[in-house]
């Protein structure tokens, strides 16, 4: 069962993006007892195995039972970028022809990687290259969690003793997490539990843009740190850069947001606010004024963002003076606030500029490149 083959056989289920609960169902429906599930958990995503023969504690009839009606697929890595920074940048092709983008970010000893949950972005935020794009459709549970297999086996990550290079995982890649609700989910639990990855529950970040009715299912069935892409602190503004505002407003998703995190077991976190810093859009020392009243009841830490040119878009990147002294109001009015370092941007992997290759549904693609044209005729 190879790497490089993105295609799955209808007839054979694909284990790599199964959770436990799932897995040992199957079992059970082989006739088999739950316990193999957690055997065959360790050998896919802490050996990094994808072939049952190399399963050694399982029974060679068990094993070719498994060939019969089972596989270990994860999608085709297509090409590794490595910045100067020491940014990775994994291409990924998924079934139907189209590519995803996944980035490693090193700090320190911290490493993490961010995690694409759609094929384009069904959303379009003005800011974000990746609505550009278009939509093709949601990744499947094995296609997101393939991402860290692929990342990890990379690093030379799997094998007992082996050092860890994946710390983190943010959903931040390509995508609306939350439109993929089911495999996302799944995805995320998969990565923290002690069969697959074991990362910290303080180390798996959702973001979202606000898909309001979907984050208030969220409770029970994962409890992984939240992150609100919300880079406005007023309605008028983010229905401009954020146009699922309009049905999901300001309000309702901060009111959602916060009971979430009021429901996790450890009710001591926060809730991370992501704002991208535009040039004369959204950088005012009023908008600062105006944000840090906006969160006053809320538990959260701030985390700005330089806004990242790509083609096609009119906005530029926040001048250092307006980044400092935005950081400097948020600061005084007693929030905790970071910078995000713009990283790997020679290779388009820095926040905002992963793009991949979509094969566009909803012919958004084409609309911006031919408004594009016309703008250069009318020049």
């Amino acid at each position: 069962m190879s790497l490089s083959s993105p295609e799955t056989v209808e007839s054979k289920v694909n284990l790599l993006g199964l959770s436990q609960q799932k897995l040992e169902a199957f079992f059970e429906e082989m006739g088999e007892k739950r316990f193999r599930a957690a055997q065959v958990l360790k050998w896919i995503h802490q050996m990094g195995v994808d072939s049952f023969d190399e399963m050694t504690n399982i029974s060679k009839a068990l094993r070719a039972k498994l060939s019969e009606k089972a596989e270990i697929t994860a999608p085709e890595l297509i090409q590794q970028f490595d910045s100067a920074d020491g940014t990775r940048k994994f291409l990924i092709r998924v079934t139907g022809g189209s590519a995803i983008e996944t980035v490693f970010i090193p700090d320190g000893e911290r490493g993490t990687l961010c995690v694409s949950s759609q094929v384009g972005c069904s959303l379009d935020c003005s800011f974000c290259s990746t609505g550009k794009q278009g939509f093709n459709r949601d990744l499947s549970a094995a296609e997101i969690i393939g991402q860290v297999w692929i990342a990890a086996k990379s690093f030379g990550q799997f094998g007992e003793d082996r050092p860890r290079k994946i710390t983190n995982v943010v959903m931040m890649g390509m995508g609306e997490p939350l439109l993929n609700f089911d495999n996302v989910v799944d995805s995320m639990n998969l990565m923290m539990h002690d069969n697959c990855y074991g990362i910290s529950k303080r180390r798996v970040t959702l973001s979202t843009s606000g898909v309001v009715p979907a984050l208030d299912k969220l409770d029970g069935l994962t409890d992984a740190c939240l992150a609100i892409s919300l880079h406005a602190p007023n309605d008028e503004l983010r229905n401009e850069l954020v146009p699922i505002n309009k049905k999901y407003p300001i309000a309702m998703l901060l009111d959602s947001a916060k009971r979430y995190i009021d429901n996790l077991p450890d009710n001591r976190r926060k809730i991370t606010i992501e704002y991208t810093l535009i040039d004369q859009v959204n950088d005012r020392p009023e908008h600062a004024r105006e944000l840090a009243q906006l969160l006053r009841d809320i538990p959260v830490k701030i985390n700005l963002i330089p806004f990242n040119p790509f083609p096609m878009s009119d906005y530029k990147r926040v001048s250092n003076n307006s980044l400092r002294r935005f950081q400097d109001i948020m600061t005084q009015e007693g929030y905790i606030t970071t910078v995000r370092t713009t990283r790997g941007d020679d290779i388009d992997a820095a926040c905002g500029q992963l793009a991949g290759s979509v094969n566009d549904r909803t012919r958004r693609s084409q609309r911006y490149q031919e408004q594009a044209v016309r703008i250069i005729n009318n020049a």
